[in-house]
């Protein structure tokens, strides 16, 4: 059993030995050939200086400077709509009318009595002159039309408020009622925003405070509008900061001579600073990030033949502005670095460049249907 253990242990020794001699002369023919691994095929990007103007970036929605959504102070039965959805309404104007009969029949019958109370004041007045009547006649005649005079304005202000307006001029939205519908107190009628100026509502971290200020300059874009910024002012700036998140709400007006921007849409913003800087950039596709710090393939000459190679550098990396990032120390103008395909590259490993392919760089990428 022994001797069958050992002879088995010599066999596969054997032809380890055999295999690995026989791919040792594999390369040695092939080195011998002048073979060698094909270079990576690789994209690439030139470091160079642009002029980037110092910014605070944040996500924000619109708001209306006036939005209300119209409601009945007092519930009523709609005689009258003044209105069609999405109209533009000037402040004052008749919205809706709720049927105020029963308060028009007791309107009557107060002034009736307010013009019963106002003569019989007068002529208590001009009695009370000859000494007619006592002083105390006159006082109750002129209390009775206190009170005449203030029930009929209760009366009015009742109608008044089933006389719904526009509170100030703006775009009407969906109408929410329909003609003889019982509306109770309350009830939405209709959406009424002013869309010029609109508010951009957004808030930046405490460290930033320090340096914005009202009057500075902001910068909105939304996904509706890709291709077309709205530039704005800072307007208020929020006194305390929130507990929870250590931010300090701000607020922006904007012109929105043509009314694109509504309320409620999502928005970023950029408060533009006094200050601007020349930065190092390249794609930020550029970068490989690590546990041990951000590194980038550089493309350099091969020393010994043709070709190129590449080198693995470490930088260090600041701010970012769409598809680019600048690059603070590690690198310098006119550096060639791979954009695309590093993941599949080692450090010395040949290379050769290929840019039909890789979509350009931009500083303001736009979402495409392609």
């Amino acid at each position: 059993m022994k001797s069958k253990i050992t002879f088995a242990i010599a066999l596969v020794t054997v032809i380890i030995v055999v295999l690995g001699g026989t791919k040792a002369l594999q390369f040695k023919a092939l080195a011998a050939g002048g073979w060698s691994q094909p270079p990576d095929t690789v994209s690439s990007a030139v470091a160079h200086e642009e002029h980037w103007q110092d910014t605070f970036e944040a996500v924000g929605s619109i708001s209306a400077v006036q939005g209300v959504m119209v409601t009945p102070e007092l519930a009523g039965t709609v005689s009258e709509i003044a209105f069609e959805s999405g109209a533009v309404v000037n402040k004052g104007d008749l919205l809706v009318k709720f049927d105020t009969s029963t308060e028009d029949a007791q309107l009557k019958a107060s002034q009736a009595q307010l013009e019963w109370a106002q003569l019989t004041v007068e002529r208590n007045r001009k009695l009370r002159g000859d000494s007619t009547v006592s002083q105390s006649d006159l006082d109750q005649a002129e209390a009775n039309w206190k009170q005449a005079k203030a029930n009929a304005d209760a009366i009015q202000a009742a109608i008044d408020k089933k006389t719904i307006r526009a509170p100030f001029t703006g775009k009407l939205g969906i109408r929410q009622i329909n003609l003889g519908e019982y509306v109770d107190a309350g009830k939405p009628i209709v959406s009424l925003q002013s869309l010029h100026p609109v508010y951009a509502d957004f808030s930046l971290p405490q460290q930033d405070l320090a340096q914005i200020k009202t009057g500075m300059t902001i910068r909105v874009s939304t996904d509706t509008y890709t291709n077309q910024p709205f530039e704005g002012t800072l307007t208020a700036i929020n006194p305390d900061l929130d507990q929870l998140t250590r931010s300090v709400r701000l607020q922006a007006t904007l012109d929105n001579a043509d009314q694109l921007l509504r309320p409620g849409m999502f928005a970023r913003v950029e408060v533009v600073l006094p200050s601007d800087e020349n930065v190092l950039v390249i794609p930020a596709t550029a970068i490989l990030s690590a546990p041990y710090g951000d590194s980038v393939y550089l493309i350099e000459k091969a020393t010994n033949g043709p070709g190129s190679v590449v080198r693995q550098q470490f930088v260090h990396t600041g701010r970012s502005r769409g598809d680019f990032v600048s690059v603070e120390a590690g690198l310098k103008p006119g550096d060639k670095v791979v954009s695309a395909g590093l993941f599949k590259l080692r450090n010395g490993g040949a290379v050769t460049e290929n840019n039909d392919i890789v979509p350009k760089a931009n500083e303001k990428p736009k979402p495409s249907d392609s």
